[in-house]
């Protein structure tokens, strides 16, 4: 499944203000409840802080992946936040996060989802991917350079 399919414009927002991880978890979910799909920000909020206290989703180099699974979705979906000052997110290598890729998926999707958390891993271990986000202007610049890699990463 492309990321076009379902990370939509609607859910990027380039500057995000969060200074700690909770309230980047707030913002993130913010992001995906104004779309289309409804979704309750309690429950979304709730399942990214579940799967936190298992472990930070900071993987390092500026970058996280928050993601869980809530009941009522349908489909997987991807939404994405940027912070340029950067967000104090338990990281495992302790740097600031500043650029968040957050996926949602249904809880009996554990296929979808994990081939979805793999294929923006591999996406996000291109240092030039990393700093094109940081650089990029707007929303739309975001959306285009996110498409562009993921044409470069098919799924295996």
């Amino acid at each position: 499944m492309s990321l076009e399919q379902i990370l939509k414009k609607e859910y990027l927002n380039e500057n995000l203000q969060a200074k700690n991880k909770n309230e980047a978890l707030d913002e993130l979910a913010d992001i995906v409840i104004k779309g289309p799909l409804k979704l309750n920000k309690l429950q979304v909020y709730d399942a990214l802080l579940q799967r936190e206290k298992l472990g930070s989703t900071g993987i390092g180099d500026g970058v996280a992946i928050p993601h869980g699974k809530i009941g009522n979705l349908e489909k997987v979906i991807v939404a994405f936040g940027r912070s340029k000052n950067g967000v104090a997110f338990d990281s495992i290598d302790g740097k600031p996060v500043h650029i968040f890729f957050l996926l949602l998926a249904p809880e009996n999707s554990t296929s979808q989802h994990l081939k979805t958390l793999a294929k923006i891993c591999r996406m996000l271990k291109v240092d030039n991917f990393r700093k094109r986000l940081m650089a990029a202007e707007s929303n739309d610049d975001l959306y285009e350079i996110i498409i562009e890699e993921d044409k470069e990463h098919p799924n295996p």
